[in-house]
């Protein structure tokens, strides 16, 4: 028989409120298989103990604690929660429309970006980072309201504005010349040097994680072109200088191997897209120790749903162009040894989905196990907070999934997720009953 899933327990919400008196005694899960990503390993029968939203100990099952209520994962297999490293949850998803930014209040905006948080919590995303929206420090209100336990949502690390240049590719660009774009919307946009290091002050000052840096132009932004270099050395220098003195770092949106070089050269810690690389720019990223984060799904999704939907002629064609070879230049480094964390560009495709890319890692040259490691450890090293997330052991946030069959034979099963906690606290508890 093949187990189905069933809806068993009540909303998210309800788990925010019982947060508090769950958290003040130790509780137990126990699972029957735990992917230990930190060790590379697959652990069978454990007892995982809980209290504080904190894991204190693993230790194999033996027998019922008494000291605390014990959930029975025991037919599932249980992994750390997920991380997206490539998100954005704040704006609309991506439709065909280029002037879609310009449709909401900021208002509706809050509660488009909560609903999205939300299905991604509920996908086994229990952390994820968010690299930009079209209104400035949304994302930073979003990430504190979860913090406060106002919505449901993953823990976030986020970006604040885009760093880019006048029409570049973190710009609402494509509409009437005489269509004002609001400020909020441009908060961003740096002029020179000197700019760069006042308003990548502004943003960090203004609550953001890091900098995103959009280094050159972009699929999705109608008038620029992928390959393009758009900010300059310097510029990127000087956001890095910036985030540094914050005791951060700066990511860059690079899809032309220039571009990528640029950046690497310049000091950001990770590229995100990558598509054109070239194998002098493998060769750079693995001898700085650059992350790459490379958005190997969505160009199907492009693709296909674009073309259906009439996206403009110029986005299908960009798609076209990088889709291929980004995929070949991800094989590459997989194969060179660049250090790659899971990161999807969710957004452009519904928020919920984020899993789908998992087998894509895999068929492009990854082991099952490392795709798993690219969405926890690698991830989390990549945030520097390797000692709370992507991590199932003592000391590590109780983030937690479950679900059923064995994800290191087919690693598509985590698109469908039993178990949700975060913190200790359950979100998504599906019974599995056999058919």
């Amino acid at each position: 028989m093949i187990p189905r899933p069933i809806l068993a327990a009540g909303v998210a919400g309800l788990a925010l409120l019982a947060a508090a008196p769950a958290l003040a005694q130790a509780s137990y899960v126990r699972a029957g298989r735990l992917i230990d990503p930190v060790a590379g390993k697959v652990l069978t029968d454990r007892l995982i103990r809980i209290e504080g939203g904190r894991i204190t100990a693993v230790t194999a099952w033996t027998a019922a604690p008494t000291d605390g209520p014990v959930r029975d994962w025991s037919s599932l297999t249980v992994l750390p929660g997920l991380i997206d490293m490539h998100t954005h949850i704040v704006d609309q998803e991506q439709t065909e429309n280029i002037a879609e930014p310009l449709l909401t209040t900021a208002a509706e905006q809050a509660y488009i970006g909560a609903a999205h948080a939300r299905s991604t919590l509920m996908a086994g995303f229990t952390s994820v980072r968010d690299v930009g929206t079209w209104r400035a420090f949304g994302d930073v209100a979003l990430r504190d309201a979860i913090d406060k336990g106002l919505v449901p949502g993953p823990r976030m690390s986020v970006a604040g504005a885009y760093v880019t240049t006048p029409g570049g590719g973190g710009e609402v660009t494509g509409i009437a010349a005489d269509v004002g774009v609001p400020p909020e919307m441009r908060r961003g946009v740096v002029q020179d040097v000197a700019d760069t290091h006042r308003k990548t002050r502004d943003i960090l000052v203004h609550g953001a994680d890091f900098l995103k840096l959009i280094a050159t132009g972009a699929v999705l932004t109608v008038g620029t072109e992928p390959g393009q270099l758009e900010l300059s050395k310097e510029e990127i220098e000087a956001a890095v200088e910036e985030a540094a003195r914050r005791g951060t770092y700066a990511t860059a949106h690079a899809h032309g191997a220039e571009g990528i070089k640029v950046a690497v050269r310049a000091g950001v810690r990770s590229i995100e897209h990558g598509s054109l690389i070239d194998d002098e720019g493998i060769a750079l990223m693995k001898a700085r120790g650059a992350w790459l984060v490379a958005d190997i799904y969505n160009g199907d999704y492009i693709d296909e749903i674009g073309t259906k939907n009439g996206w403009p002629a110029e986005t299908l064609r960009k798609n076209r162009e990088t889709t291929d070879a980004q995929r070949e230049g991800f094989r590459k480094a997989v194969k060179a040894g660049v250090r790659i964390a899971y990161g999807t560009d969710a957004g452009v495709y519904p928020h919920g989905w984020n899993a789908r890319q998992l087998p894509y890692m895999v068929r492009y040259g990854m082991t099952p196990m490392q795709a798993i490691q690219s969405a926890t450890t690698s991830a989390a090293a990549l945030m520097g907070k390797d000692r709370d997330v992507g991590c199932a052991q003592a000391g590590c946030y109780a983030d937690l999934i479950a679900v059923a069959g064995d994800p290191l034979a087919d690693v598509g099963v985590l698109s469908t997720v039993a178990k949700v906690m975060k913190g200790g606290v359950i979100y998504k508890d599906e019974a599995l009953l056999e058919n």
